[in-house]
């Protein structure tokens, strides 16, 4: 495929900014050959326009249709072959099989929403049927379900080129819920946004969706996006990234004349907390499922183990020797963007040079500046030494994490209550730690959107059951998740119908029930007719 730096707007392309970049190979410090055009605020204005002339009869599509555009999208992405990946690893350093495995997970996710919305329950169809004889006052007849809101913008993250950009669940589940997408594709990989966004356009024109059920446009400035989330055609927006940037966008959408919702998954510390049972029974599994966690993908996961707590024993002063020793066999490695690393290396001067911290491992071979690599580094500190620097608790994006160690278990919840939201939490343990540690755990049910027993924080299931979420600041709203067939909600909202015509009525809320799904009729679940 030839790359072209143009916006894709629906069906047609467009350059009309002389403002151009190109993206980078850090890893070999050379520049890529396509030219990308910056949005104007015209270009922007169209693809938004598109989107919301093609949201009616797009949302009035029947499922199966809509499921059937996902699985082509699912075909085309696997018809592109190595082209994908091949340009991903080379805008994010990413190894060929990391890239695989990305295009793997969009294709599981993808399925999974086709299956989803085929089945239709996630619609929650609930019926109150009526009776005019009732008194004193007769009882109307209510129903409501779960409707697209309008077109999605998307902002994708710049660690997952491929299963968390163009091609990412947000994208993905919003098409399943109805609702067209603009994405504003991440500077750093736009030619991997463009391939992608050229086998969804392929899907569109296959099954028949309607112009400007999607479109993509360029930017590496500030007002692209702020343009983008300004626009009142947008009637939601989805972001994964860093804190300032998703926060400066959350607050840009509720300044609005009229506030849409802004969802934005920003990352966190996810700490460790290694319980005395575990300690004394599996410090070395522990110590290497830690730093294989740790230095996943250079560390630079949203779930990185930014702390981990433990009890100061003899097992917990050996787990520390394990890890630290491990760290040292970690060979550095290029990070994703300049951006990305000079963040990441001004963070570490800053740590070794804080008098209350102690460097306790560090990869035993040096990093090259000159190709943006990143080292893994291990501080060590107290308990009390933590709860003095509150930078401590801030996400360090790399392959950098701090033990913490305590005097008992007190301390263990002195620290759960001073942490921000997370997105997870993990406990090594016992189940008779577990009881043991009761109170510990009723925090963190209040701090987290994941609890993670015996295993690592680095790596998502993509099931109907998981939660990548959590209080701010780990996201701008704790009830949503960005993975798995819950990320719908975020694209729909309840419309209640009183009193309406049963042929008028949606298919999923007619009597007959036509499409068999489960409902929740007079207060029960069931697939019965009404």
């Amino acid at each position: 495929m030839i790359l072209t730096g143009h916006q894709l707007l629906g069906s047609r392309e467009s350059a009309a900014s002389s403002d151009t970049f190109v993206a980078r190979n850090l890893a070999l410090g050379a520049d890529l050959e396509t030219v990308f055009h910056e949005a104007t605020e015209s270009e922007i204005d169209d693809a938004v326009s598109l989107a919301a002339a093609a949201f009616d009869s797009f949302r009035r599509l029947l499922p199966e249709h809509r499921a059937d555009f996902l699985e082509a999208i699912a075909e085309e992405v696997l018809a592109l072959g190595d082209e994908l990946l091949l340009r991903a690893s080379a805008e994010t350093a990413h190894p060929l099989p990391r890239c695989a495995a990305e295009r793997d997970r969009v294709l599981t996710h993808t399925r999974q929403f086709a299956g989803w919305i085929r089945e239709g329950s996630w619609v929650d169809a609930r019926i109150d049927r009526g009776n005019p004889q009732r008194q004193p006052l007769p009882k109307p007849d209510v129903r409501s379900l779960l409707e697209p809101v309008g077109p999605v913008a998307v902002f994708g993250a710049s660690n997952f080129p491929i299963a968390i950009s163009v091609l990412g669940t947000d994208t993905i589940s919003a098409f399943a819920a109805g609702c067209p997408v603009v994405v504003k594709a991440h500077p750093a990989h736009p030619g991997t946004c463009e391939i992608a966004a050229r086998a969804i356009q392929r899907a569109a024109v296959r099954t028949r969706m309607p112009e400007g059920v999607f479109s993509l446009i360029q930017g590496r400035s500030h007002e692209t996006g702020t343009r983008l989330v300004q626009h009142p055609g947008i009637a939601a927006a989805a972001f994964t990234g860093s804190l300032a940037g998703g926060r400066a966008l959350f607050d840009i959408a509720n300044a609005r004349p009229q506030p849409i919702p802004f969802y934005a998954e920003m990352g966190s510390i996810n700490p460790v907390f290694l319980l005395p049972g575990a300690l004394q029974s599996r410090a070395e599994g522990i110590a290497q499922g830690f730093v294989a966690a740790l230095t996943a993908g250079v560390g630079q996961f949203c779930t990185n183990p930014g702390l981990v707590l433990g009890l100061e024993s003899e097992e917990w002063r050996r787990f520390r020797s394990l890890a630290s020793e491990k760290v040292a066999g970690y060979a550095p490695a290029t990070m994703l963007h300049s951006g990305i690393h000079g963040a990441y290396s001004a963070g570490i001067a800053d740590r070794l040079a804080r008098a209350g911290l102690e460097l306790v491992g560090q990869s035993g071979d040096p990093a090259s500046a000159e190709r943006g690599e990143a080292a893994a580094y291990l501080f060590a500190t107290t308990q009390e030494g933590l709860l003095a620097d509150p930078t401590l608790f801030e996400e360090l994006f790399g392959p950098v994490s701090t033990l913490v160690s305590c005097s008992d278990p007190g301390d263990f919840i002195k620290v759960a209550e001073r942490l921000e939201g997370s997105l997870s939490a993990t406990l090594h343990g016992t189940e008779e730690d577990l009881l043991n540690h009761r109170e510990l755990i009723e925090v963190l049910r209040r701090k987290v959107g994941r609890l993670i027993f015996n295993g690592y924080p680095v790596g998502l299931e993509i099931c109907h059951s998981i939660h990548h979420g959590g209080p701010y600041p780990a996201t701008t709203h704790s009830h949503f998740t960005s993975i798995g067939t819950r990320a719908m909600h975020r694209f729909v909202r309840p419309v209640c119908y009183q009193d309406w015509p049963d042929a008028l009525l949606p298919m999923e809320l007619q009597n007959a029930n036509p499409r068999g799904i489960l409902r929740i009729l007079d207060g029960e679940r069931t697939r019965d007719e009404a």
